[in-house]
């Protein structure tokens, strides 16, 4: 047995080899690539660059030799998938998958294919919200199943990523109109679970009931729970079958951030009034808004960017710019540093370095440790609304037109 267990070790993939979801293998944007390079544009330490036609923000998935990507026409009446060699940048498959007749508003900052794809061995799942969830096979790109029953009206586009636990691919839907999780099985694409949101939201104003984040699943005291932002609260959930555990009801709404885990506690982005970061101790059951929040600040907490978490310390940017450091336990801001352009994207954390993107086309780098410091400001032809991707040695950006494949060459 134990020799068998060697050999199935020996020849399984690493579990960071890959860049199977939105924010990376752990959900937290950690990458165990290394000699990824500090200095680029777009002639030094690129790769390859690949054109990609239509309007999408969703982050680039990897496993092996592939890079998948959601796609949308700008009007959205076409969404597709492509994936590309991660070697080459050469177009595998650029497969169509909905043609919409009528489709739903979106916002201008918005795409019609904002979701990232969540990839494992053989297959990919791209989600476009209730326009549609696919279940493709990775090999022939052929549709494994697909879904177009799942209703909701967003009002102004789907941004929540799906993400898979175990046996389930589970997709959020907080729209004008309803709100809720639902856990589909993930070989034959049917329903196991479905769970309402149970949120005092104080309005029958369906504008307000809206949120865009992808959730998150910790391990506490050795059970899962699946924490899902929403507009006004935070849930977390039993991911096995959809049972509420704890809420926490904090106002404002959630654009994008996931939640992530620091010192044991989960910290949240949300806004009312201004953009907050709660952090809450995930120990509770039932209602714990006035007994589990540890810390909250308001002060240049981002709209769109998740933290990043590195030991004791919490890094974000706010939208406009404003890098700042965190003490997890606190809550205090250490030190910031201002940072040109607008910052829809996550940061990234790779070979001791964070790296940032911005919309107008700006990469960061920043020396990460408790004496950080900026190292280098680098520039591509056009902006990011994706977070970048790290397997191996490689950086992968998904500009507004392009992915780069970025490399070390010096």
């Amino acid at each position: 047995m134990d020799k068998i267990l060697f050999l199935l070790l020996a020849f399984a993939p690493a579990k960071d080899a890959n860049w199977p979801s939105y924010r990376g293998p752990q959900g937290n944007g950690h990458s165990n690539a290394t000699s990824l390079p500090v200095q680029w544009d777009e002639q030094k330490n690129v790769r390859w660059k690949t054109s990609i036609s239509g309007k999408a923000w969703a982050s680039p998935v990897v496993w092996g030799n592939q890079v998948w990507l959601s796609n949308a026409t700008e009007k959205g009446d076409k969404l597709s998938a492509i994936a590309l060699d991660i070697n080459t940048g050469k177009v595998i498959f650029d497969i169509p998958l909905f043609t919409i007749e009528k489709p739903m508003f979106t916002l201008p900052a918005n795409s019609y294919a904002t979701p990232t794809p969540v990839i494992e061995e053989g297959r990919v799942y791209h989600h476009f919200g209730s326009a549609g969830t696919v279940c493709l096979d990775t090999n022939t790109g052929n549709t494994i199943w697909a879904r177009q029953d799942i209703p909701c009206n967003h009002h102004r586009g789907p941004a929540s990523s799906p993400i898979i636990f175990e046996n389930l691919l589970i997709l959020t839907f907080d729209g004008f109109d309803v709100q809720y999780l639902i856990a589909l099985d993930k070989i034959t694409g049917k329903t196991v679970w479905k769970k309402d949101r149970s949120i005092t939201y104080g309005t029958d104003n369906g504008d307000n009931k809206k949120a865009f984040s992808t959730p998150s699943v910790f391990k506490i005291d050795g059970k899962n729970q699946l924490v899902s932002a929403a507009a006004v609260g935070t849930v977390s959930y039993d991911p096995a079958t959809g049972e509420e555990l704890w809420k926490v009801h904090h106002g404002g709404m959630n654009a994008s951030c996931k939640p992530i885990m620091a010192n044991g506690k989960i910290l949240i982005t949300t806004g009312d009034g201004g953009w907050k970061l709660f952090a809450v101790r995930p120990d509770g059951k039932g209602d714990v808004s006035n007994t589990h929040v540890s810390w909250k600040t308001i002060k240049n907490v981002p709209s769109y960017s998740t933290p990043l978490v590195v030991g004791n310390q919490v890094f974000m940017v706010s939208k406009d710019g404003i890098f700042s450091e965190l003490d997890s336990e606190t809550g205090e801001v250490v030190r910031t540093e201002r940072l040109a352009g607008v910052f829809w994207t996550s940061p990234l954390f790779a070979d001791g370095r964070i790296y940032l993107f911005n919309e107008q086309g700006s990469g960061y780098v920043v020396q990460a440790g408790k004496d950080w410091k900026l190292i280098a400001t680098n520039k591509l032809e056009n902006g990011c609304m994706a977070s970048p991707a790290a397997v191996g040695k490689y950086i992968i950006v998904r500009t507004k037109t392009h992915v780069y494949s970025l490399e070390n060459k010096d």
